[in-house]
């Protein structure tokens, strides 16, 4: 009679699905360290909605600044994101996990950029 079972053994497995090569780590380092702001996520509803936010913040602060869209795993995870949609603002991640509103994300712009 055999009271323990051996545990099946699964592959090893990263965020990244896999793409953690020490070439993909270097662009993602490198593309962190670019000023500008991002939000970081898959392209979902909160995602754009996030995205839309910054956007009308931008306008209203009159500041010509392009959002870029960062969908790449293996760049979020370069910033310490777990938990999607995210904000960074200049290389610096200032909301994560939550939909944040036109006048929040206002406000750390103005914070971040002084």
């Amino acid at each position: 009679m055999r009271l323990f079972s051996k545990k099946k053994e699964e592959p090893a497995s990263c965020c990244c699905g896999g793409n953690c090569t020490p070439e993909t780590m270097a662009h993602a380092e490198a593309v962190k360290a670019s000023g500008g702001v991002k939000v970081l996520g898959s392209g979902c509803a909160k995602c754009n909605a996030l995205e839309e936010a910054t956007r009308e913040a931008l306008a209203e602060l009159e500041m010509d600044t392009a959002i870029d869209h960062v969908t790449d795993f293996t760049q979020i995870a370069a910033y310490g994101v777990m938990t999607t949609p995210a904000l960074v603002v200049d290389g610096k991640v200032v909301s994560y996990g939550k939909v944040i509103k036109k006048e929040q994300v206002k406000a750390l712009i103005q914070k971040v950029r002084k």
